[in-house]
């Protein structure tokens, strides 16, 4: 279950709140000033933050722009004070959700559930983004690993680099100088069969048959595509 850091310099309030999240299942942590909110959003990896706004030592608007400098975690602001601006100066600071005191506590599990969904969506689809799957054959951008049939394939960092920039653009064309300007760097007049070379490695290395290639296609007498069909 998700980790949720609870800050606010009433403790009785601290209290119910974290005991309500933990009855929901979380790993509650809590700190009673800004200073201490900041320090354990640096020290610990939270799925979601809770901050008060008026608190010691740093406001929360201050504690939600410092942790802002370092992460994206979901941050709710707590108010007494329910005036538009104060809203807007949360938002502005980096608050992704604000709720006014006094509350239900229903209110802040609902909006809790809300933002950690929201927060997995977005994780889900950055995951999605870095990865490509074709084929068979799946590369994670990130950790730049490469799968084929579910079994890990070795790849050099050229060979890797080569491979992602045709499979972000399946079916579409490029010349051997293309693939050496955009993925060696640097002109490579006259070394074209540098390109050739490595293409025939990542045959080798990700196709069924290599000899009949159905992923790394040839373009005869244009260059080189991956089969996104």
């Amino acid at each position: 279950m998700a980790r949720i850091l609870v800050v606010d310099d009433e403790k009785v309030m601290v209290k119910g709140i974290r005991f309500n999240l933990e009855n929901e299942g979380y790993t509650v942590d809590v700190g009673y000033n800004g200073r201490q909110a900041v320090e354990l959003a640096k020290a610990n990896e939270y799925d979601l933050i809770i901050l008060d706004l008026m608190m010691p030592e740093l406001d929360g608007l201050q504690a939600c722009m410092e942790i802002r400098a370092f992460s994206t975690v979901p941050i709710i602001m707590l108010t007494a004070r329910s005036e538009d601006t104060d809203k807007l100066l949360g938002f502005e600071y980096g608050a992704d959700d604000y709720i006014t005191k006094p509350f239900n506590i229903l209110e802040v599990k609902a909006r809790v559930k809300a933002l950690l969904r929201r927060a997995s969506t977005t994780r889900r689809q950055e995951d999605d983004r870095q990865r490509l799957s074709v084929g068979g054959l799946t590369l994670d951008t990130a950790a730049r690993t490469t799968w084929k049939g579910g079994a890990k394939v070795e790849l050099t960092a050229r060979e890797f680099d080569l491979l992602e920039l045709l499979m972000k653009h399946p079916n579409r064309v490029y010349s051997r100088e293309q693939l050496l300007n955009q993925v060696w760097g640097y002109e490579y007049t006259g070394e074209y069969r540098t390109v050739d070379v490595h293409i025939r490695r990542l045959r080798e290395k990700v196709e069924q048959d290599p000899a009949n290639p159905a992923l790394l296609c040839t373009k005869w007498g244009v260059g080189y595509y991956f089969n996104g069909n």
